[in-house]
């Protein structure tokens, strides 16, 4: 074959690209010195060797130089494997990258059999060949277009072409020949199948030959395992007794080339299927079954019997091939074939149910003092075994047992749960959290687990969709769909004494629902709100006009006093609550109720110390912002609506809250969300059927440059904090982070702001300012209102005297206004009587209802999607009737360009759980921190 190539010898370099070349296989006498040629059919492509090709010219064939590449067969794989699937790459070059794949995979799976050439030299072979194998290897054959094999074979007349499928054969044992002669082996220099030179080994062509009719045999062998009568034996009842056997491995021979035919090798050995496999199948099946026995000893057993086609089995051996064994012998192409009705569908579940004689009937489920009793759970497919199916394995002392009428593969490890199936004792709150997850954790080790009886019934109500109630009577309005929905979620929750989050959208009306639910549950006791005191006027307003004739009363102030307060509602702040909470706890509640229960957040402020003092059997938190910055938030605010659902803090953020914020594993958030889900009712305004008759809302980020005087002292900070900053470390390090991005906030906002001066100047100095009086004007041209926030005290205090300047009617609401005078403030906005609302984000951020306003300016940015859509829903809520339009003002080229993009990535975060919030900033490292902080030409 070599012949029909001119300088096939020489190496030449891998060409560039393989572009529209053909590609054809060029064997040798040893299979690793065979080449690939690469040739152009249309003739415009060069290259440095000749190829001798056939040609179909009309009827006729002939036979014609063309210029060609000849590459060795390693480097020609890459490039053949990458042409498969190249759409512009030759059809041959294609069919070969095909082979090529095939060839690799084979190697992979250590089909290489090593052997020796005509003239005794080492070589390696591909095999041996399984039917999967031939198979694929005829489609390629089959596939091939004549360019793949267009050489002629040498000395041949008249002409002939190599057959596409021994082409492909020969392809096979040049990978084979050529992989495993790599540099690992360089050691063994002149080692036989270890180095590259040809190693003359006469002395082993007895060897060889073995060796190649097994791996080019027509058959292969199987396993069919025989257990019947298997059950009548158990060495439990004598462990003195002798091993009984277990049953039999039958040997089943299959032809390769035609795999539908299969024969016990009892028959084959008794003459009959020789018209289908052969004279050779006998030789060839007892070389399949030395090779087996070298991966499974046992199976040296059939090598001592004249006819090799039945193995008894011991329980040990039944044991190895139910483990490790039949892996490892299918990987060699024997397979092990199991009896129809054998199973391997036992399985073990953790389960939870009411331990003998609870009387836990799925009500008032924390009151309960009854424990519950935790155990593993078998079961045959979907069907439970009884307690005496269990005791019965838990006695096996084999692997296979007959169980209702089937047979059934056992797990040792299953026996050892059926034997010790008790796993303690949960309470009431570890039992529900376990239902909930669906997992619970078994000496160190993630397992399912299912609760039932009580337990499941009370697990179907709390993850299915709650009843939904009629209108409370005394309800002087029409509760929206969703609103009764989750009225419904509301009076399940309390009923089961469990609590809940209703974490919906500011502005859906959650203040309305939990008047309703105060209304539904008509208890004699009263119940206790606790909000921010600007929300004391909002709550006595919407229960004066919801519920009219309900008693209200505030208990806030130097004279407050709670008598007379049954059956209606007392109002305090948190503040109050604080001081107070003994008092409070003193009281009887029905129903206490956490409004803007973010302030809370922290379970180890004071004030969330304090609230928890105070018993009720209700307790619900109304929040639009359930998480913030963190998840222990989450735990916080769920752990005093039902204590313990989460466990110890310390426990949670180990178990859920780092591994979720920090994606460290899949599902991980899915698996903490089946675990609050039920505890919290989160609707949205963009969910369908919310809030349909809301108008829409446009959101703008306007990019605004610095000022000369901005960018100068901007630069200014970054250099003289960043020096302060990299030479500082620890907790000092943090608060220099801190202080740096507070400074270029300000700076942002106003130099005037930063520098702490008076507002005696302030008209040119800031980008943001200029951008917002340009706005300010189009919107009261309008005739329209706005509301303006900023996070600043200060800078809502330099806009107010500029706008006074400005001859702009504007109004300023800050931590510091008195309650009164808030809801003054209010009602001024919403008759129109002051158009420009100047805010505080975090005194104003939250609870006021502001509908008047067909703009929201964010002046500045909280570094928090979910607080700075808390403040836009002061105005996006229930009851607005105008387009809302939302500004952002971002300095361009700050550090607030940058926190901008973050926080988009953060706002998807945000609807499955929260990250950390502008503290996570003090972590950067010094590279990254300055490339935050650092200004920014825009381009």
């Amino acid at each position: 074959m070599r012949a029909a190539v001119e300088g096939a010898g020489v190496e030449r370099p891998l060409p560039a690209a393989l572009g529209r070349r053909a590609a054809v296989f060029l064997p040798a006498a040893l299979p690793r010195e065979g080449r690939f040629a690469l040739w152009d059919p249309e003739g415009e492509a060069a290259g440095p060797d000749e190829l001798v090709v056939v040609r179909q010219q009309g009827a006729a064939v002939r036979r014609r130089t063309v210029p060609a590449a000849l590459i060795p067969v390693a480097q020609a794989l890459p490039l053949l494997v990458a042409a498969r699937r190249a759409p512009a790459a030759h059809p041959a070059a294609r069919a070969w990258g095909a082979a090529a794949l095939h060839a690799l995979q084979m190697a992979a799976r250590g089909r290489l059999i090593p052997g020796l050439s005509c003239d005794d030299h080492d070589v390696w072979r591909a095999g041996p060949l399984d039917a999967e194998d031939i198979a694929h290897l005829r489609a390629v054959a089959a596939a091939m277009p004549p360019e793949a094999y267009a050489t002629p074979l040498p000395g041949r007349t008249p002409l002939e072409l190599p057959r596409p499928d021994a082409l492909l054969r020969a392809f096979l044992d040049a990978v084979a020949d050529t992989l495993p002669r790599t540099p690992a082996a360089a050691h063994a220099v002149g080692a036989p199948y270890a180095a590259a030179q040809a190693q003359h080994l006469p002395g082993l062509r007895e060897w060889a030959m073995e060796v190649a009719a097994g791996s080019d045999a027509g058959v292969q062998v199987s396993l069919r395992l025989d257990l019947s009568g298997y059950e009548l034996f158990d060495r439990s009842d004598d462990p003195a007794a002798p091993e009984r056997r277990a049953g039999a491995a039958v040997v089943q021979v299959h032809s390769l080339a035609d795999p539908t035919l299969v024969i016990d090798a009892g028959r084959l050995w008794a003459g009959e299927g020789d018209e289908h496999f052969g004279p050779r199948a006998r030789i060839d099946a007892v070389l399949a079954l030395r090779r087996a026995a070298r991966i499974w000893p046992p199976l040296a057993e059939l090598m001592e019997r004249p006819e090799p086609d039945v193995l008894p089995l011991s329980e040990d051996s039944l044991y190895e091939l139910l483990g490790p064994a039949a892996p490892r012998l299918a990987a060699a192409g024997v397979a092990v074939h199991w009896p129809r009705d054998m199973v391997r569908s036992l399985t073990a579940t953790a389960v939870v149910r009411p331990a003998p004689g609870s009387a836990t009937d799925g009500t008032a489920f924390f009151d309960a003092d009854e424990l519950f009793s935790f155990s593993w759970q078998l079961a045959l497919g979907d069907d439970r075994l009884t307690d005496a199916e269990m005791d019965m394995l838990a006695e096996a002392h084999r692997p296979v047992v007959r169980l209702r009428g089937q047979w059934v593969v056992v797990d040792p490890a299953l026996v050892r749960k059926a034997r010790k199936r008790e796993l303690g004792l949960l309470a009431p709150v570890d039992a529900l959290s376990v239902a909930l997850t669906g997992s619970a954790d078994v000496d160190g080790e993630t397992v399912e687990a299912v609760p039932v009886g009580a337990l499941a019934a009370l697990h179907a109500r709390l993850t299915g969709d709650a009843a939904i109630p009629a209108q409370p009577p005394g309800l002087d309005a029409t509760l929206r769909d969703y609103q009764l929905r989750g009225l419904g979620w509301l009076d399940l929750m309390t009923s089961l004494g469990l609590g809940g989050c209703l974490a919906d959208d500011m502005g859906l009306g959650k203040t309305i629902t939990l008047i309703a639910l105060h209304l539904h549950r008509s208890r004699s006791e009263p119940t206790l709100v606790v909000c921010p005191a600007s929300l004391l006027g909002n709550w006595q307003r919407e229960i004066t006009r919801f519920a009219p004739g309900v008693p209200v009363r505030r208990f806030h102030g130097t004279d407050r006093s709670l008598p007379g307060a049954d059956g209606g509602f007392v109002l305090t702040t948190y503040g109050t609550m604080r001081t107070s909470a003994a008092e409070l706890a003193a009281h009887s509640w029905g129903m206490v109720v956490a409004d803007e229960a973010q302030h809370i957040k922290n379970p180890n402020a004071a004030t969330a110390k304090a609230l928890r003092t105070i018993p009720a059997p209700a307790r619900v938190a109304l929040t639009g912002t359930p998480v913030e910055n963190n998840l222990s938030e989450l735990w916080a605010l769920l752990d005093w609506t039902t204590p313990g659902l989460l466990g110890p803090l310390k426990t949670f953020r180990s178990r859920h809250a780092r591994i979720v914020e920090n994606g460290e594993e899949d599902g991980a958030v899915e698996r903490l969300a089946r675990l609050v889900r039920p505890f919290l009712l989160r609707r949205k305004k963009s969910d369908p059927g919310i809030a349909p008759e809301l108008p829409p809302k446009t959101e703008t980020d306007h990019p605004v440059p610095l000022t000369r005087e901005q960018a100068s002292l901007y630069q200014a900070v970054v250099r003289e904090c960043m020096a302060v900053i990299e030479a500082d470390e620890g907790i000092g390090r943090r608060a220099q982070i801190m202080k740096l991005l507070t400074a270029l906030k300000q700076i942002c906002n106003h130099p005037a702001q930063y520098l702490k001066e008076g507002p005696s100047r302030l008209a040119g100095r800031s980008g943001k300012l200029a951008l917002l009086d340009e706005l300010l004007d189009t919107i009261l041209s309008e005739g329209g209102s706005v509301l303006v926030f900023t996070q600043y005290v200060a800078m809502a205090r330099l806009l107010s005297e500029h706008l006074t300047a400005r001859g702009i009617p504007s109004q300023l609401l800050h931590g510091g206004t008195p309650v009164a005078r808030r809801e003054e403030m209010v009602d001024r906005f919403q008759s129109g009587a002051s158009p420009v609302f100047l805010l505080s984000l975090k005194a104003a951020g939250t609870g006021l209802n502001l509908t008047r306003a067909g703009h929201v300016i964010h002046y500045d940015r909280w570094w928090n999607p979910a607080v700075e859509e808390q403040a836009t829903d002061r105005a996006y809520r229930i009851g607005q009737t105008q387009p809302v339009q939302v500004h952002r003002l971002i300095a361009e080229g700050t550090v607030e360009d940058r926190i901008a993009d973050m926080l988009t990535a953060k706002r998807a975060l945000a609807d499955a759980v929260l990250g950390s919030g502008e503290s996570a900033l003090t972590e950067l490292g010094d590279t990254e921190l300055a490339d935050l902080v650092s200004l920014r030409r825009p381009s």
